[in-house]
């Protein structure tokens, strides 16, 4: 090593330990809530109290079976009809909101057109305000169309507040792809159409996944619309479900957190899956804005 060039410092041992102790911090303090449910949920029904960590004296599933209808007078084909419920609710707005939001991104990308940027800052003035803000209008609306109660009109509702957080973050993606990919495939005497179909939307198949994860996640996590418009026991989510065992007086903090765990597995397993995706996804439309 020439003696004009710089040594790098190592950490002393001292630094080191400090570092990793900061780190090891940081990793319980973040999986304590974690931990906090999962052994809550195996305990029994002596495991009553939210503010503690609870040491489970005996591992048992008796939480997990009252939530799933598995015990003694348990209905399980009614906590099979909720998890169908939050299902289909979730994948359709997720199909829904990507199906709408797509084409709208690609154009607001693409072209210039009269009322572009209104259509724009209407679309972002929408994400100012929380969804249950419309909960009334919405009922009334549902209500005059005969779809309360139904997943049809909680779809349509999901939907509808998908879509605008979609747009953007789709336009996003079409705005980091470069517009010469496409006038070379209509160059070569592919159409608008095919050009979006075949270049366009392949190229931005991330941004896509990533969006219809959010759409997903936000339905199957969403709680106040859901239980305002819906009021059979059939047609509860998952997340409808999960209030019923907290109680004005009592809580039955055990079968609550095994229906939390249950609640989580889905979504886990969707980003373990679509972790590449996600990744990229998040990242491409960080290119133009």
């Amino acid at each position: 090593m020439s003696a004009g060039m710089e040594t790098t410092k190592r950490p002393s041992a001292l630094e080191r330990a400090v570092v990793n102790g900061v780190l090891v911090a940081a990793v319980v303090y973040a999986l304590y809530p974690v931990l906090w449910v999962v052994s809550l949920a195996l305990s029994g029904d002596h495991a009553t109290e939210p503010h503690a960590l609870p040491i489970p004296r005996a591992i048992t599933l008796d939480n997990f079976r009252l939530v799933m209808g598995l015990g003694a007078g348990g209905r399980p084909w009614l906590f099979a009809r909720q998890i169908a419920n939050s299902l289909v609710v979730s994948l359709a707005t997720a199909l829904v909101a990507v199906a709408i939001a797509t084409p709208t991104a690609y154009a607001l990308a693409r072209w210039n057109f009269v009322g572009k940027r209104t259509g724009q800052r209407t679309l972002l003035l929408t994400q100012m305000f929380p969804g249950v803000a419309s909960a009334v209008p919405l009922y009334l609306i549902l209500d005059t169309l005969h779809l309360l109660d139904t997943r049809t009109g909680l779809v349509l509702v999901y939907a509808a507040t998908a879509v605008p957080f979609a747009i953007f973050q789709l336009r996003g993606a079409f705005l980091a792809i470069p517009v010469d990919l496409e006038e070379a495939a209509m160059v070569d005497g592919a159409t608008r159409t095919q050009a979006f179909l075949k270049v366009a939307l392949p190229a931005a198949r991330p941004a896509v996944a990533v969006t219809s994860l959010f759409a997903f996640m936000s339905a199957w996590n969403e709680f106040i619309l859901a239980a305002t418009l819906l009021g059979r026991e059939s047609a509860f989510t998952l997340p409808v479900v999960l209030q019923s065992y907290v109680g004005e007086y009592d809580t039955s903090w055990g079968a609550f957190a095994a229906g939390a765990i249950l609640v989580s597995v889905p979504v886990m397993a969707l980003f373990y899956v679509a972790q590449r995706q996600l990744i990229s996804g998040l990242t491409s439309g960080g290119v133009k804005g």
